[in-house]
């Protein structure tokens, strides 16, 4: 049986929404303490609320738990808790072995200090020895990157140089629990590659805490999830996509969809099969190998020479499995009517069984460079079908080869 290396049991905590207040709180606190007075630390007191409530998970060596909730759910709270740098108001934690941890952009690094001077504090704190830390050097200064910038003053360091060199230290010197808390939001798509490689590695023997808000990183290297929202755990287990998918469930509203649409609006869109199948939640059913047809119904907010349509569709974990682009395909639409539909066939669906979401991305040339595309509208996960009669099987992205046909009904 693998070893538990992180245990959880009914942690809680509470902050104060006054500053004043809370100091005064917490001096009290310390003097009940120092007199060996005990209080019920489970009841609010005025202006206080529970960042934490009850959350209980353990964690093994060679799982990697993905912790997501929105902001303010309490991550970042918990995540402090379990490096030791405040303590909760109730419950237990056990932490085993040597803990490395990234838990802020440049967490643990003295500013006054080289990058080279840093890794030897670090590698102090977590416990080796000078001679230890001579030894892994090279491969620190090898993966993260920064040449001669390791030894210039951290406080000169751009965000991702800090990320390299914190991620370096706190991967290469083998925890048996690593702690990352959205390392990954910045830095180039090479170091991307690199750490989630070695997070891979790591996994294999220690037990590893990764926060994202990026949902295809999370499903890429987590074997468990915990979705917080408010402080308290809504979805905890082994099924990533049951924690994803309650991640989402948030912006079921229709205006959370629609991320930008300064220069168009979708008024309406529908997709369906043959027969017009539907599954649960009222969603299009189509069959492995069936046509796919989608319809949109799109008013420009002003005139324009042309503009294209590109649909994105992705599978429950946000991996991109199908993709079409008018530009690409020399089916543009002119933009002297401002209202029209647009109806798009897709013949022989290939995908695996399974619920999937559309992405509709408005654009047209940008006036500066006629190379690039500038956004009219965007409207994220606007509308989902399931898929099934294939089974569960490896696939790859495709591009979809579509029949477009537009039909204008409408002059505005």
């Amino acid at each position: 049986m693998s070893e538990t290396l992180i245990k959880i049991e009914n942690v809680s905590k509470k902050f104060c929404r006054d500053l004043k207040r809370g100091l005064w709180y917490g001096v009290k606190d310390v003097g009940s303490e120092l007199l060996g007075k005990t209080r019920n630390h489970t009841i609010l007191r005025p202006k206080e609320f529970w960042a934490i409530s009850d959350i209980s998970f353990e964690l093994k060596r060679g799982e990697c738990l993905g912790l997501i909730g929105h902001n303010g759910a309490g991550k970042s709270t918990l995540l402090k808790m379990l490096n030791g740098l405040i303590k909760p108001d109730t419950g237990r934690i056990e932490m085993h072995g040597r803990v490395g941890a990234l838990i802020e952009l440049g967490a643990g690094f003295n500013p006054i200090l080289t990058g080279r001077e840093n890794i030897y504090v670090n590698g102090a704190v977590l416990g080796f020895s000078k001679q230890e830390v001579d030894e892994k050097l090279d491969e620190i200064l090898g993966f993260a990157d920064i040449g001669e910038f390791i030894d210039t003053p951290v406080q000169y360091y751009s965000s991702g140089m800090k990320v390299r060199l914190g991620f370096a230290v706190a991967a290469q010197m083998e925890p048996d629990v690593l702690i990352l808390d959205e390392v990954l939001s910045v830095g180039d798509a090479g170091f991307k590659v690199k750490s989630f490689n070695k997070i891979a590695e790591i996994i294999q023997k220690a037990a590893v805490i990764f926060v994202s808000h990026s949902m295809p990183q999370v499903s890429r290297v987590s074997n468990r999830v915990l979705y917080m929202k408010a402080g308290k755990a809504e979805y905890s287990g082994s099924n990533v996509n049951e924690g994803i998918e309650r991640y989402f469930e948030n912006f079921q509203g229709e205006s959370s969809k629609v991320e930008y649409d300064r220069g168009a609006e979708l008024v309406a869109v529908d997709v369906y099969g043959a027969g017009r199948q539907t599954a649960g939640k009222n969603i299009a059913l189509i069959n492995h190998g069936q046509d796919l047809f989608v319809d949109l119904d799109i008013r420009l907010k002003a005139a324009i020479d042309r503009f294209d349509v590109m649909l994105q569709i992705t599978d429950k974990d946000l991996k991109i499995v199908g993709q079409f682009f008018s530009a690409k395909a020399n089916e543009g639409f002119h933009g002297d009517v401002r209202r029209r539909k647009i109806s798009f066939h897709f013949q022989r669906l290939l995908f695996i069984d399974g619920e999937y979401a559309i992405t509709f991305f408005l654009t047209e040339k940008n006036v500066n460079d006629p190379a690039k595309y500038s956004y009219l509208g965007v409207y994220r996960n606007a509308v989902k079908f399931r898929m099934q009669g294939l089974g569960d099987v490896l696939y790859a992205p495709i591009h979809l080869e579509g029949v477009v046909t537009e039909v204008r009904t409408f002059q505005e």
